[in-house]
């Protein structure tokens, strides 16, 4: 069996920093990625948005050229998933019939876009957007001619696919169980704002609606059966309803966790000698309140992955970062920073319908999360507000004539 000091699976944002981060602390022996993917590290966000749309090439979304990693003596093995962990041994068996040795293993594997479990969901024509490979068949299908589609899910990936698909002028219908769009992750106020912005544009959209089943000919999709009877007619559907942690073989090895894997705050798990970062990783968040959860971002990624690569390296520091996210869709750029989640009260901080706004969330009178569309300044001014806790009369936070920076 080949030794690496440092295996990390999984070649996303965390695998690829966490190697990064590494070499910047001086670690000179020698690390493995792993990964299933079979294409060098590689950014996610552009799989729904100008990578789907054709404006980035694949080239211009690496996270590093290909031969950086040959550079700083990084071995990447692809197409090799992680199959069994056997924390004792320290070793990690690969879907390529092999098996390594290691010192320290960092555990990124992200997680499987969740699938429809209702009649038809396996025909052709489906689609989830996960990595290269979902967009590259999906961009196909739409190049060979499809132009009618229904999106399943309301979240970030559905509405920006939504946003994509209008400007190559597909019809699209986008279905959403919940009352309202991006219900998980945004205050009413916002919701509103983007469910106008998708039917200004064309979206049909279906709100406290579910899917029956798909309809299908030949094997492949020709409908989408909702749950009030009515069948919308499609060649393609995509659906964006979250996804699992990919974190079985360390399930197996009797790690702890049920909502993906439980770390610590320096990113450890229960195994000895094993870390978990990123979207798989259950982590106390202190801007949650300290409510163990996982987090979907590149900026959790990152954060995760420096943290694990520190405390490696014995510079043990917790994870303490602010959750930032951004969404783009037409020509609106979202913008989030803190997390929402059991807020209190909102304010309004602008005017929709000049298209640049912030919504502000609070709890207990304290500011906690920001969303700002189109608002670049209010997203950086109110990161310190959101650091700090600020407790700021919403009155004020609503005066735009005032600087968020001023109310520090």
């Amino acid at each position: 069996m080949e030794h690496f000091d440092v295996v990390i699976v999984g070649s996303g944002h965390g695998g690829a920093q966490a190697a990064i981060a590494l070499r910047q602390a001086g670690h000179e022996d020698s690390i493995l990625i792993a990964s299933r993917d079979r294409n060098p590290p590689y950014e996610r966000p552009p799989l729904s948005k100008d990578y789907l749309a054709g404006e980035k090439p694949f080239e211009k979304i690496l996270i590093r050229p290909e031969k950086f990693w040959a550079e700083r003596n990084v071995t990447l093995r692809l197409g090799a998933n992680a199959n069994e962990v056997d924390p004792l041994a320290h070793t990690l068996a690969l879907s390529d019939d092999t098996k390594v040795t290691y010192r320290k293993l960092i555990w990124a594997a992200g997680g499987d876009a969740r699938r429809l479990s209702c009649p038809g969901a396996d025909f052709g024509g489906m689609h989830t957007i996960r990595n290269r490979r979902d967009t590259d068949a999906l961009k196909s299908e739409i190049e060979a001619g499809a132009k009618r589609a229904v999106i399943v899910g309301a979240g970030y990936i559905g509405l920006e696919a939504a946003a994509v698909l209008r400007k190559m002028d597909c019809a699209v219908t986008v279905v959403e169980m919940q009352d309202r769009v991006l219900a998980r992750v945004a205050g009413p106020e916002l919701s509103t704002f983007y469910a106008e912005e998708h039917r200004s544009h064309g979206v049909d959209l279906r709100l406290e609606t579910g899917v029956e089943r798909i309809e299908g000919e030949n094997g492949r999709v020709t409908g989408v059966t909702l749950s009030t009877g009515e069948t919308i007619p499609c060649e393609i559907v995509i659906v964006g309803i979250g996804i699992v942690p990919s974190v079985g073989p360390l399930i197996a090895a009797g790690a702890a966790g049920s909502n993906g894997v439980d770390v610590d705050s320096f990113c450890r798990t229960s195994l000895d000698d094993v870390y978990a970062i990123g979207d798989c990783a259950a982590h106390a968040n202190p801007y949650a309140g300290n409510a163990v959860i996982r987090l979907e971002s590149v900026q959790n990624a990152n954060d995760m992955a420096s943290v694990a690569a520190k405390s490696i390296m014995g510079d043990k520091q917790d994870y303490d970062a602010v959750p930032w996210f951004w969404s783009n869709q037409y020509d609106l750029r979202l913008q989030t920073v803190g997390l929402s989640l059991g807020h209190d009260a909102c304010v309004l901080r602008g005017d929709p319908a000049e298209r640049k706004f912030s919504v502000i969330y609070m709890k207990e009178g304290c500011v906690i999360a920001l969303d700002c569309v189109n608002n670049t300044r209010d997203y950086a001014q109110g990161r310190k507000l959101v650091e700090t806790r600020a407790e700021i009369d919403p009155a004020l936070l609503a005066d735009t004539t005032v600087a968020l920076k001023e109310m520090i």
